[in-house]
């Protein structure tokens, strides 16, 4: 994929987003950095007021219910690895689009580590996990437990400007230390 490209996208995805809801909550984007290693999951850093946010877009995969997202770094020697709890992060939001509908899963680092998403106390996190917004249709038991534990960190973004933005103030909030 294109930089050019990746970048409209990623500038379109945080607009929507600064549009609707950080703006509206007083929050501003800076810093906004694109990690060229993972530009089809417009990968990016930025910071919100401070905080230090990694940014994924999940994609839709034809054969599964839910959608899929990478969530990686290269180590010291060039090896693809998970994120850590010493990683300079407060929170990962991982933005989902599908027919219309918008949102993003807003996770602390402590859920990350909780959930063995990323490494923490020498137990090796993932380099990519399944999600599954509410409106999916989990087909199984992993599935659904995965979608239970997620829907607590999920926000839905409408266009309308119905977006629950005490809700989002919260999922924003649990990235202060």
């Amino acid at each position: 994929m294109q930089l050019e490209t990746v970048t409209n996208r990623i500038s379109s995805l945080l607009r929507t987003a600064s549009d609707l809801v950080y703006d509206p909550l007083g929050y501003q984007i800076s810093n906004l950095q694109i990690e060229n290693e993972s530009l089809e999951y417009a990968a990016c850093t930025f910071e919100l007021n401070g905080l230090k946010i990694k940014h994924r877009l999940s994609k839709i995969t034809p054969t599964k219910a839910g959608q899929f997202v990478t969530i990686w770094k290269r180590n010291e020697a060039g090896i693809t690895a998970p994120f850590t709890d010493q990683d300079e992060f407060d929170l990962l939001i991982i933005s989902v689009n599908d027919a219309g509908r918008s949102g993003q899963f807003i996770f602390p680092k402590a859920i990350l580590v909780q959930h063995k998403i990323i490494t923490a106390n020498g137990i090796a996190g993932k380099r990519g996990i399944r999600i599954y917004a509410p409106w999916d249709v989990a087909v199984n038991k992993q599935a659904q437990k995965t979608q239970q534990w997620l829907a607590p960190y999920f926000l839905q973004i409408d266009i309308n400007g119905n977006t629950d933005l005490t809700r989002a103030e919260k999922l924003i909030g649990n990235g202060i230390k």
